[in-house]
């Protein structure tokens, strides 16, 4: 963590970040207006939460990471651009979602190139299990979209699994696996390393029934 981030956690979560509470959020009191609203979970560096902060400033934003470094970072960069429309949890996801994120108050989430634990004896560590898409869907509103992409073929297999089995979401692909690469998605740290190891990309999206 370099200094700069160090300090950020210090002096800036106060303005942007949101304090570890169990209570439940009151989102328009969090943001101050009652908007649209995007979870980001696992924002990594905070580039793509950013740019979506950046194109669609209508919408309210939060992002979970877990990794203070790039908290740090996100919060130096809220600082210096002047955006309001996004607030940041340095949590566990899983927690997070369980304990602080009300019911039916949330219209998109947004899960990109979270880890896929490729070893056998590691996917229970997997975010995408049953149990976490069931929080999804509890805090999604009727019509609200799940969003991932994965450059690990096993894991985008895997995920298919999981969410075709549940019968509060749909998958939105035409071919109920995969859709194209989403126009206003943007290239992730982790998608342009991927992609210089020869990975494709599967992109996926599910809608709450």
């Amino acid at each position: 963590m370099t200094a700069a981030q160090s300090r950020a956690l210090c002096e800036l979560m106060p303005q942007f970040g949101i304090p570890a509470k169990t209570k439940l959020l009151d989102m328009p009191e969090l943001f101050g207006r009652d908007a649209a609203r995007w979870i980001e979970i696992g924002f990594g560096n905070g580039d793509n939460l950013l740019a979506l902060a950046r194109q669609q400033p209508d919408m309210d934003f939060l992002g979970i990471e877990v990794h203070r470094p790039g908290v740090g970072r996100l919060l130096n960069a809220l600082s210096t651009e002047g955006l309001t429309n996004i607030r940041v949890a340095c949590d566990d996801a899983f927690d997070f979602l369980r304990d602080r994120v009300p019911n039916t108050s949330v219209n998109r989430v947004q899960l990109l190139f979270s880890d896929p634990w490729p070893k056998k004896r590691h996917h229970k560590r997997r975010i995408v299990q049953p149990q976490f898409v069931s929080h999804i869907a509890r805090i999604l509103v009727s019509g609200g979209i799940f969003q991932l992409a994965t450059d690990w073929a096993p894991y985008a297999e895997h995920i298919l699994a999981v969410l075709d089995v549940d019968e509060n979401f749909t998958n939105l692909s035409k071919t109920n696996t995969f859709i194209p690469r989403p126009a206003e998605r943007p290239q992730t740290r982790f998608e342009k390393r991927g992609g210089k190891l020869g990975h494709d990309v599967y992109d996926l999206m599910f809608k709450r029934n």
